[in-house]
């Protein structure tokens, strides 16, 4: 800080009390004074000016750093605008597709009630059958034991027919009949004459069996005559008779 001159105060009466009255005006004070205040100017004005230059550059900095934030920024918000776009267009896919899975969900429950529907009438229907075959599995039950019964006291009298008539008949496989001669021989009257007949369609089959019978050539024609006349037993006479035949030509 620069040192203030004090001027002492002037006494004008003792000036004018002098010869050669005179005031000091101390000029050289004034101009160090002078030049002190220009000096102290001069470096506030230098000072003023490198502040105002360091706020201006300052400020031209910050303002700068502002416009790039600021186009950092538009750039940022544009992008957000864009992936805004994209957002929405997906929200948009996403909604569509959410329709198409409600149409097809409420699709696949119109068909859920409907198939629930059927299984509750085919319970019902099952149910039904349940019922039918119970009654049908009893009622075969009670006819095989009918059946039963009879071929029990039937039994002994079809023993006594195939004795007599030296002819046994029995269901082999399924409706499939063997029928067995004997006493055709009379050279052996033990041999057997086999064959067996398919009675499971309208149309009979006949296959000779070859343990001990020989291939009997009438027997496609006498099959021909029980497809037509449809008399079992009138066919096996016939076969029995052929076999006789057979034997007694030999």
């Amino acid at each position: 800080m620069s040192k203030v001159l004090r001027v002492p105060k002037l006494d004008l009466a003792a000036v004018l009390a002098q010869q050669n009255p005179a005031i000091d005006l101390r000029l050289d004070a004034y101009e160090a004074s002078t030049r002190n205040f220009l000096a102290a100017v001069s470096n506030y004005t230098q000072r003023a000016v490198a502040e105002i230059q360091n706020r201006k550059d300052a400020y031209a900095a910050e303002k700068k750093r502002l416009a790039e934030k600021a186009l950092q920024i538009e750039a940022e918000t544009n992008q957000c605008k864009l992936k805004e776009i994209e957002l929405i267009k997906v929200l948009d896919k996403e909604q569509e597709e959410r329709k198409e899975a409600e149409a097809s969900v409420a699709a696949f429950r119109r068909q859920l009630n409907s198939v629930k529907d059927k299984c509750a009438s085919l319970d019902v229907e099952i149910e039904q059958h349940r019922v039918v075959a119970a009654n049908l599995l009893r009622e075969r039950k009670r006819e095989q034991h009918i059946l039963g019964a009879h071929a029990a006291r039937a039994h002994p009298e079809v023993a006594a027919c195939e004795a007599a008539l030296k002819c046994v008949v029995e269901g082999i496989g399924q409706d499939k009949i063997l029928v067995r001669f004997t006493h055709i021989d009379p050279a052996d009257h033990d041999r057997e004459f086999s064959f067996v007949i398919d009675v499971s369609s309208r149309t009979y089959k006949v296959a000779v069996v070859p343990t001990t019978t020989p291939f009997l050539p009438t027997l496609p024609i006498l099959l021909d005559e029980l497809n037509e006349s449809r008399d079992i037993y009138a066919f096996i006479r016939h076969v029995r008779a052929a076999f006789r035949e057979l034997v007694a030509g030999r």
